[in-house]
């Protein structure tokens, strides 16, 4: 999963267990590199204080020798004392010439043959070149670590008379075991912090998303068509507050606009409207005014078919005038919200009753099952079905072969209604166009069956959508919840 993906409460939590864990992570390296470095500095500092305390007890046996104190007589005078010193110190001595011959050890005779008998020159020059005539050399060895220093040995008149090499094995069992104890307590301590922090981050992260998460789901509830409640946050932050000033300057500014669309839409209906009635009304007007005036042109009292010319008058101004009535009937029933009903229908028995008054034997009919119980008011939901077909049977007017399949299934808690046919189909520029009020693509009509259909749907918390294609035919579908 990407960073990005993830919420800023878990963003907020992550950082700082990485937080919590790279600093651990960075503490037990100081701790290891201090460690080793102290290490260093005690052996180092171990095997001076070795060296000085050897050299002085050297001194001392040079100085009570009754030998000559020369290169050549060292075997002599250190006859006896070498071992002697070595035992006290704990520590192999051994004796260079000043060419790097050896000339003396500690060690046992039968083990002189792993001695180093000749020094290099690397070391006779490290020694001489160094104001403090000393050399310290560093390798290691079976997997242990030796230090060896080398050093003049010098008569009473600090003349050197020999090298003085003392090799040390570093031995950090003690250290080693005191380092292991002390990361142990240390992992302990970072895991107690690790869960401190696991809780902190729990709690601090959700304290400064809280506010987030309320002027997000405030924002996600945000509706253009109905009263949108402000923001109200205490002990808020500096940005925070910023950020919920804007978000309620926006809901004022909000229902202003609203208010104002929709006095505009409201105007704008009523304008439409009005033009649609009028044109509606002028249809019949205008045959009914020519038969009048064509009336009063030919009137004749004496004429002996007056009486039949008068009825053939009156019907003709009678079907004017019921033509005129279904209109302002049609446009009361559109502009009239249909009342729900909680009824429990078995909507396949309305369907099939809906689809009775037609008498094409086209027309197919199919149920997913016998019973499929909604709340929904009877009346509506013919209404919604007729309209369908009718509007189904006025696009394959024209088509050889005409079929309509109505269907009725369930799915999820909602009922589908589909009404298929095989008709012309709608274009693509006339799509967008399908549910709105006085849209028509027929002769005659005034195009407010499906905006009706529309309309009913979605007061019953449903939807209307279709899918069709040009010559192809058309698929209208209802669905609504079952309750």
């Amino acid at each position: 999963m990407k960073l990005r993906n993830l919420s800023l409460r878990t963003r907020i939590f992550i950082a700082m267990i990485l937080l919590v864990l790279f600093a651990s992570i960075i503490i037990a390296s100081v701790s290891i590199f201090q460690y080793n470095e102290e290490t260093r500095d005690y052996h180092e500092q171990r095997l001076e204080r070795k060296e000085r305390a050897i050299q002085r007890h050297l001194n001392n046996v040079i100085k009570e020798t009754s030998y000559p104190v020369a290169t050549e007589k060292v075997n002599l005078i250190f006859k006896d004392e070498l071992n002697k010193i070595a035992d006290i110190h704990s520590l192999q001595i051994n004796l260079y010439d000043l060419e790097g011959s050896l000339l003396k050890s500690s060690r046992a005779i039968l083990a002189q043959d792993t001695l180093q008998q000749c020094l290099s020159a690397e070391i006779i020059n490290g020694i001489s070149n160094t104001a403090s005539h000393r050399y310290v050399d560093i390798h290691e060895e079976n997997g242990e670590t030796y230090q060896s220093s080398y050093t003049y040995l010098t008569d009473n008149k600090f003349k050197p008379i020999a090298i003085l090499n003392l090799p040390y094995l570093e031995r950090d069992d003690f250290l080693a075991r005191e380092l292991g104890e002390f990361l142990m307590r240390l992992g302990y301590a970072y895991l107690l912090v690790l869960i401190i922090a696991i809780g902190i981050a729990l709690l601090l992260s959700k304290y400064i998303t809280k506010s987030l998460q309320a002027i997000s789901d405030k924002i996600n509830e945000t509706r253009l068509e109905k009263r949108n409640e402000k923001i109200m946050i205490n002990d808020m932050s500096e940005e925070i507050f910023t950020l919920v000033s804007s978000y309620n300057s926006m809901i004022d500014e909000l229902e202003e606009s609203a208010v104002k669309l929709a006095t505009s839409e409201r105007e704008q209906a009523w304008r439409e409207m009005a033009k649609q009635v009028a044109h509606e009304i002028k249809n019949p007007l205008t045959p009914m005014r020519l038969t009048v005036q064509n009336f009063q042109r030919k009137f004749d009292p004496n004429d002996p078919n007056v009486t039949t010319k008068v009825n053939e008058y009156s019907k003709t101004l009678i079907q004017q005038i019921d033509t005129m009535s279904s209109i302002a009937s049609a446009f009361s029933t559109f502009a009239k919200m249909p009342a729900q009903q909680n009824e429990n229908l078995n909507v396949v028995e309305i369907v099939k009753l809906a689809l009775d008054i037609f008498n094409e034997d086209y027309i197919v009919f199919t149920y997913e099952k016998e019973n499929i119980i909604a709340k929904f008011d009877r009346t509506q939901l013919i209404r919604v079905v007729t309209n369908l077909v009718k509007n189904a049977i006025q696009a394959i007017a024209k088509t050889d072969s005409p079929q309509i399949i109505v269907h009725v299934s369930e799915l999820n808690g909602n009922v589908i209604i589909s009404v298929a046919d095989n008709g012309s189909g709608v274009s693509e520029e006339n799509k967008n166009k399908v549910f709105e009020p006085k849209f028509t693509t027929k002769s005659s009509g005034m195009g407010l069956g499906l905006a009706m259909v529309k309309n009913i749907v979605e007061t019953y918390n449903g939807t209307i959508s279709f899918e069709s294609e040009k010559d192809n035919g058309t698929v209208f579908k209802v669905v609504f919840p079952k309750a």
